[in-house]
């Protein structure tokens, strides 16, 4: 009897505990208003929440950058009430991970806060955050950022992602394991719609999203994704966590914007130490920069390896990212459009697992009308991932992969 009732009762204890853990759980800042006034000497940077915020302020030089970071926030305000002016020519905000937030402002000269404090506001309206900024002298930067304790590398606390693990996971049943790895997110906005304004970062992961659940209907296939929220995640976390979770394929999806508003349609690119054209070599740049758009230290890559047996398995593993590439352009043709010479190839730093098959699919471009529309059209998403799910379903029979599972 003693049992029954215990068994009966554990349900009950685990509502209990779920509920009272969303009780204590810390409920995000929210930032309802913003302003920003100045010149090209002195900028002050208004921020309105909700309750005390608590913050840290530091400094990079080259680009400069003040850096704010904040618990979890929900960003409120219009875009336009915090546009760079004055001393700032780029302002972004956004997550960084569980339970951590940031502002980075990306100044035109060498500048400090002179004042940056949290103050109240009349009662019942919360509390803001000054920030006072001048311009100074370079070696006067570089002698702050020296002295501070804090580096980009180290990043926010509690910002790292939950999906490192501490040990590799074993394979899931034998399936084959792909990672959807949606681009850009949190802080990292990505790239902007001309008609409907709607940014990069969800772009991706709305496909990625649908992608995943397409490919988990397939035989033998288990799909899972790198970010699967509106949070930060570095490049070089993202390869990480593919290979901790023991992937066998990785793909990276985006959306970007280009000068040139007649070119649309998909690319698909592989990684290259030399670009194969001056487009590749630009959107990578680009996309490299998402790290450093976060306020995160770009770590120096490491020396050229010799060991040798490292060095075919980075050929082999290109060899089948090249394979894939070119299946996904077959399956493509005649049924999404594409640019010209849509296999390319460029030094893209989220490509670089050494043991993982990877490519970057620019599904369109955010710059051209006609590209956004289709990015944004839930029909045209499930189009694409049916042939996305068949050409892995021959890339798999290519690369004599059992459909196991």
């Amino acid at each position: 009897m003693l049992k029954l009732t215990a068994r009966l009762l554990l349900p009950v204890l685990c509502v209990l505990a779920v509920m009272a853990h969303a009780q204590t759980a810390p409920e995000p800042l929210i930032a309802y208003a913003a302003r920003i006034a100045g010149d090209d000497a002195r900028t002050r940077v208004v921020i309105d929440f909700d309750r005390k915020p608590e913050f840290s302020l530091h400094y990079t030089a080259q680009p400069n950058r003040l850096i704010i970071d904040l618990g979890e926030t929900a960003f409120g305000f219009s875009e336009d009430d915090l546009k760079a002016i004055g001393l700032f020519s780029e302002i972004r905000y956004g997550r960084m991970g569980e339970g951590a937030s940031r502002i980075v402002l990306t100044a035109r000269r060498p500048t400090r806060a002179v004042l940056a404090e949290v103050q109240p506001n009349e009662p019942g309206k919360g509390f803001r955050l000054v920030l006072d900024c001048e311009v100074i002298s370079e070696p006067a930067l570089q002698a702050l950022v020296a002295e501070q304790k804090w580096v980009g590398a180290e990043k926010v606390a509690g910002g790292k992602t939950d999906r490192i693990a501490t040990t590799p996971e074993p394979a899931a049943d034998n399936k084959f394991l792909i990672a959807i790895d949606a681009g850009h997110g949190g802080i990292d906005a990505g790239a902007k719609g001309t008609l409907t304004k709607i940014e990069e970062k969800a772009v991706t992961l709305d496909f990625a999203t649908t992608l995943a659940a397409r490919l988990n209907k397939e035989k033998g296939i288990k799909a899972f994704l790198t970010r699967d929220k509106d949070e930060f995640i570095s490049l070089s976390e993202r390869v990480v966590i593919a290979r901790q979770r023991g992937a066998q394929l990785f793909i990276s999806l985006h959306a970007d914007t280009l000068r040139q508003k007649d070119i649309r349609g998909a690319t698909i690119y592989t990684i290259s130490d030399k670009a194969s054209d001056a487009l590749a070599a630009g959107l990578a740049e680009r996309e490299n920069l998402s790290d450093g758009i976060a306020g995160v230290e770009i770590a120096d890559e490491p020396t050229e390896v010799t060991d040798i047996l490292l060095d075919l398995t980075r050929r082999e593993t290109q060899a089948f990212s090249i394979r894939m590439a070119e299946t996904v352009l077959d399956s493509f043709d005649g049924q999404i459009g594409l640019i010209n010479n849509p296999l390319r190839h460029a030094g893209f730093r989220v490509l670089q697992a050494p043991d993982v098959p990877s490519v970057l699919l620019e599904l369109g471009f955010l710059s051209n009308p006609k590209d956004e529309l289709l990015l944004t059209d839930p029909e045209w998403r499930e189009k694409v991932s049916d042939l996305l799910a068949e050409a892995i379903g021959k890339y798999m029979e290519s690369a004599g992969v059992a459909r196991g599972g």
